[in-house]
C-alpha cells in the first residue's frame, strides 16, 4: 500500500481497521496529533498494554509518547516526560527536541507508521508532537531478561563459562566484547510480517566473502512468512538442500565459538528471542569440532578428534553390522563368539531386524522422554529406564543381551559428537543402514555409505562443498581437519572457505620463539 501526505487523513483512518506493519509501508505520520491519536487507537484497540501517553509541551502545545508496558524502562520515560513538560523556550519543532531537549543517547527519527510502530513493538519510546509530521524513538527499553549463565548444552572443561541469551542486543554485546574492532559488522534486518523479528548478520569486513554475505542477507530478506520465532525458521529456509538428512547451518550458544567461526571467514545470524547464533557455511567437519579443541594442547586435541571420527563410525554402523553379521555372514565372526550370539538368540522369536528395530526406536523414545521431562527427574528416568526395559526385554525373551550391548554402544558413540543437530543425522540415518544390512548384508551398507558419501560430495552450503577440504581436496587445511595442527603452523585460514585476507598470523613466529632461546632459555 502506498500513501501521500496529501490524502484526506479521516478517510485513511476509515480504511485501515487492522493490519500488520507490512501493509503499513509508505503509510506517513500525520500533521494533526488528534489524527495520530485517532489512528492508532484504532489500530491498536482491545491492546491494554498499549500506552498512549498525552501531554503538554511548555503548557500550549500538545504531545504524546507512545510505547508498550514491560519493554521500557519506567522511570526514564518518566525523565524524559519531566524533561518535555518544564520546556521555557516554547520549542515544539521536532528537530529542535531532539538535538538539544532530551536525555537521551540514543534517538532516531522517523517519518512513516510502519517505522514507528516497528521500534516502538520492539521495545522504544515514540514521541509525536502536534504540526510535525516526523516523529522520534527513543531508546530506553526496559524489558525483563535472563541473565547471562553457562550454556547447558555446550558445557566445556576449558573455555568461557558465558552464553548467549534472548535478547539480541546482549547478545551482539558479548560478541563485540570478543572481537574489539571495527572490522566487525552488524547488517541488520527484519522478517516477518506479524513477528517483525529483528536479525543481524555478523561478519569481519576484509575477511569474510562478501558474496556470501549478500547470498545471505539476499536470502534471508526474501523470507516471506507471518513470524520468526527462532532461528530454526531461519535455518530451514536459508539452507541449500532441503532435504538432506545432513545439516548445513552450524548453531551455537556459545560467543566464543562465533568469534572462532567469523575469524575464519564465516557469516553469524543473530535472530532476536533465540539464544542460539546460527552460522554459514557449515561443512561436515566442522560439525566434528568443539571450540575447546583450541583451548587445549593440540596432542590431546588431535587424540579427541580423532575418538570422535571413531565414534561417528560406531554410533552409524554398529547396529546395521550386526543385523547384517547375524544374519547372512556368520562366517565373519569367531567360532566361540559366534556360538554365544546364537546361545543368546535361540530363544529370540524376531529376526535380527526387528530386534533391532525393537530397541533402537525404545532407545530413543526413552531418550526423548528423558528430554522433556523436568530435569530433576528427566536423567534418572532416561537411565533407570534404559536399564529396566532392557534387563525385562532379555529377560521376557523380546531381544538378546547382544543387541542390549550393540544398542548402548551406540547410544553412547552418539553422544561423543559436539553438535546436536549433526548427532541427530546420525541417529536417523541409522535406520534406512539397518534396514539395508537386513536385505543384502554387508553389500547393503557398503551401497548406502557410497549413497550417503555421493550426497554428501553433492551439497553445497552457501556455494562451499560440504565435504571441504577433502573433497574438493586441500592439502594445505587438513591440518586442522583430521588433526589439530599447533597454532604456530596454523598462520592461513581455511583456503575453502575464500577469505580476503589469508593470513591468521605471522608465519615468523615459531622461529622468533626458537631464536630468543626456546628450550635453552637465553635472552
Amino acid at each position: 500500500m502506498i500513501f501521500s501526505k496529501e490524502d484526506n487523513a479521516k478517510e485513511l483512518i476509515e480504511t485501515i481497521v487492522t493490519c500488520s506493519l507490512i501493509e503499513l509501508d509508505g503509510f506517513p505520520l500525520f500533521y494533526k496529533l488528534e489524527d495520530n491519536i485517532s489512528f492508532l487507537k484504532r489500530l491498536f484497540s482491545d491492546c491494554s498494554d498499549f500506552v498512549i501517553r498525552e501531554f503538554k509541551l511548555n503548557n500550549s502545545v500538545n504531545a504524546i509518547l507512545v510505547f508498550v508496558d514491560g519493554l521500557i524502562d519506567t522511570k526514564e520515560v518518566n525523565q524524559v516526560l519531566q524533561t518535555l513538560m518544564v520546556l521555557e523556550n516554547g520549542d515544539d519543532d521536532i528537530h529542535v527536541i531532539e538535538k538539544a531537549l532530551l536525555p537521551v543517547s540514543q534517538i532516531t527519527k522517523v517519518n512513516e507508521y510502519k517505522n514507528l510502530l516497528q521500534a516502538v513493538l520492539s521495545g522504544t519510546t515514540g514521541i509525536l508532537v502536534d504540526g510535525n509530521d516526523e516523529g522520534l524513538t527513543l531508546s530506553i527499553q526496559g524489558a525483563e531478561k535472563r541473565s547471562v549463565n553457562e550454556p547447558k548444552g555446550e558445557a566445556v572443561v576449558r573455555g568461557p563459562r558465558e552464553g548467549f541469551i534472548e535478547n539480541i542486543r546482549t547478545n551482539t554485546s558479548m560478541l563485540r566484547r570478543k572481537l574489539k574492532t571495527p572490522r566487525l559488522k552488524m547488517k541488520s534486518l527484519v522478517v516477518g510480517r506479524e513477528s517483525s523479528t529483528n536479525i543481524n548478520l555478523a561478519f569481519l569486513e576484509g575477511i569474510a566473502d562478501l558474496q556470501i554475505v549478500e547470498e545471505v542477507s539476499r536470502r534471508i530478506s526474501n523470507i516471506d512468512m507471518d513470524a520468526i520465532l527462532e532461528g530454526g525458521y531461519i535455518e530451514e529456509l536459508i539452507q541449500d538442500s532441503t532435504y538432506s538428512p545432513f545439516p548445513q547451518v552450524m548453531y551455537t550458544e556459545r560467543p566464543d565459538t562465533v568469534a572462532g567461526a567469523l575469524l575464519e571467514g564465516r557469516v553469524a545470524i543473530f535472530v532476536d528471542g533465540s539464544p542460539m547464533v546460527l552460522i554459514v557455511p557449515a561443512t561436515f567437519w566442522i560439525m566434528m569440532q568443539a571450540n575447546e579443541d583450541y583451548y587445549e594442547r593440540f596432542q590431546m586435541a588431535t587424540l579427541v578428534r580423532w575418538l570422535r571420527y571413531l565414534f561417528l563410525v560406531i554410533a552409524l554402523l554398529t547396529p546395521a553390522s550386526y543385523v547384517a553379521i547375524t544374519t547372512f555372514h556368520q562366517q565373519m565372526l569367531p567360532t566361540t563368539l559366534l556360538l554365544s550370539i546364537a546361545a543368546a538368540r535361540e530363544s529370540i522369536p524376531f529376526p535380527a531386524i526387528v530386534e533391532a528395530l525393537i530397541m533402537e526406536i525404545s532407545f530413543e523414545a526413552l531418550r526423548e522422554a528423558g528430554i522433556r521431562l523436568p530435569k530433576a527427574v528427566g536423567q534418572s528416568v532416561s537411565i533407570l529406564g534404559a536399564l529396566i526395559v532392557g534387563h525385562a526385554a532379555v529377560h521376557a525373551g523380546i531381544v538378546s543381551s547382544p543387541m542390549v550391548i550393540v544398542v548402548s554402544i551406540t547410544g553412547i558413540a552418539s553422544f561423543t559428537i559436539p553438535h546436536f543437530n549433526a548427532a541427530i543425522s546420525l541417529r536417523m540415518l541409522r535406520f534406512p543402514l539397518m534396514i539395508a544390512a537386513s536385505i543384502l548384508g554387508v553389500y547393503g551398507i557398503l551401497v548406502g555409505v557410497m549413497v550417503l558419501i555421493g550426497h554428501m560430495a553433492n551439497l553445497r552450503s552457501f556455494g562451499v562443498p560440504y565435504l571441504s577440504p577433502i573433497a574438493p581436496m586441500s592439502v594445505g587445511d587438513f591440518k586442522d581437519i583430521l588433526i589439530r595442527a599447533p597454532w604456530p603452523v596454523m598462520e592461513n585460514r581455511p583456503s575453502f572457505e575464500r577469505t580476503h585476507d589469508v593470513r591468521r598470523m605471522d608465519d615468523g613466529f615459531a622461529n622468533q620463539v626458537q631464536q630468543g632461546g626456546g628450550q635453552d632459555g637465553g635472552p
